[in-house]
């Protein structure tokens, strides 16, 4: 048995280039002995959780949509927004919501204060995240890599 106290365990900062998304993690399941990205097919955890601090007037990510990944957001602390795939609602410490693969969603703060929360993710071996405010973009997961892209046939001219 692993005890992992919160405090001891590494913040990492993320922010876009001019700060619109940016949140404080901490990757709880890391801290146990997990590997990010890696499943129990690869020895590590068959879900993340993570606790993330989101700044006043900010948002974790942009909107986006997991094809493979499903997350559970439970809400510790601080006022904030839940945009989903038809609407936006307001949430607030105790609240919970979870989004399954194909659901649209992005955790915005509205309030004044820190919004705090815990994410619990399953892991998927791969993962293809799409952006429905930015089309034709998409990231792929466990790579990280994030592109736009054209349509093609599946078969080369001349097939």
């Amino acid at each position: 048995m692993k005890i992992v106290s919160l405090a001891s365990v590494p913040e990492q900062q993320v922010a876009s280039p001019h700060g619109k998304y940016r949140l404080v993690r901490q990757s709880i399941s890391q801290a146990l002995g997990g590997t990010k990205d890696v499943g129990s097919w690869g020895g590590g955890h068959p879900f993340d959780v993570e606790q993330v601090r989101l700044a006043p007037a900010s948002a974790n990510f942009p909107f986006h949509a997991h094809a493979a990944q499903t997350e559970m957001f439970l809400f510790l602390s601080g006022h904030g927004e839940v945009r989903g795939p038809d609407e936006t609602a307001l949430v607030t410490a105790g609240d919970s919501v979870i989004f399954h693969p194909g659901e649209a969603h992005q955790i915005r703060n509205t309030g004044e204060n820190e919004l705090v929360y815990l994410v619990i993710a399953d892991h998927a071996r791969a993962d293809v995240v799409s952006y429905p405010d930015s089309p034709g973009k998409l990231a792929i997961k466990p790579n990280l890599r994030c592109f736009t892209m054209n349509e093609a046939s599946y078969y080369e001219p001349g097939d």
